[in-house]
């Protein structure tokens, strides 16, 4: 199942991973590489950053395995459906999200106005 909801930390890991994709669908990528393009303020230890791996993977936007290359722990990151359209649909969410808040902001602004015309003609 694929979440359209992700938390702070799953959401920065995406974004990370996506940009150290460079579009492919499958490439290697060390736990130190990606602990590198998250925001220093959140600190990420190895913990956290593969409880988050983890989730991501369980929501359908990638397949992971740890593998060891000469002694150096990698991460074999093969990208779904979800994972390779998550940029498209994070910006489909917000602009959803702009367009729900100028028709409530319309919608205060009518009802203002009929209440005005009401004062107006009733007052």
């Amino acid at each position: 199942m694929i979440s359209d909801r992700l938390n702070r930390r799953e959401n920065e890991v995406m974004n990370a991973v996506y940009d150290l994709s460079g579009g492919k669908e499958r490439f290697l990528l060390s736990p130190y590489e990606l602990t590198a393009s998250l925001p220093a303020k959140r600190k990420y230890d190895e913990e956290s950053l593969e409880r988050a791996l983890r989730s991501l993977s369980l929501d359908g936007y990638f397949d992971f395995i740890q593998s060891d290359r000469k002694g150096e722990k990698m991460y074999v990151i093969q990208m779904r459906e979800a994972g390779l359209c998550y940029r498209r649909r994070d910006y489909q969410r917000k602009r959803g999200l702009v367009f729900r808040i100028l028709v409530a902001a319309l919608g205060a602004v009518v009802t203002f106005l009929v209440g005005v015309l009401l004062r107006a003609i009733f007052g």
